[in-house]
């Protein structure tokens, strides 16, 4: 499906640098209007992986520029909340499980009884 194709996508994912500013533009043609640059070449400069014992990405490859923040701390700057005290599924496996959304912090489970009247 689509979705596990960005996911396989996004875990192979490859940092990368942008180019030098020399290097960002494109060769000119020798044409009437040497001034516009084709659209198909506009773009055309090669990224260079962060780890030099990368490969360089492919066209269809993902690429990213940095790292995501951390959302385990608190960072107010950029306006994340850290997940300290929020509550979390210790059964899930995803990403509102206790082990995920705990950050390896460890977490402290409650037990609670809810009596209810059937109708």
């Amino acid at each position: 499906s689509v979705g596990d194709a960005l996911k396989d996508g996004f875990d192979g994912a490859s940092r990368v640098m942008m180019p030098n500013a020399e290097m960002e533009v494109p060769a000119q043609r020798n044409d009437a209007a040497p001034h516009r640059v084709p659209r198909r070449d506009r773009y055309r400069f090669q990224l260079r992986p962060h780890n030099p014992d990368h490969k360089t990405p492919g066209v269809k490859d993902l690429v990213y520029l940095e790292s995501s923040p951390g959302f385990c701390e608190k960072n107010p700057r950029l306006g994340i909340p850290g997940t300290h005290g929020r509550a979390c599924n210790d059964t899930s496996i995803g990403v509102d499980g206790c082990d995920l959304m705990c950050c390896g912090r460890g977490y402290r489970t409650e037990t609670m009884f809810v009596v209810e009247r059937c109708n």
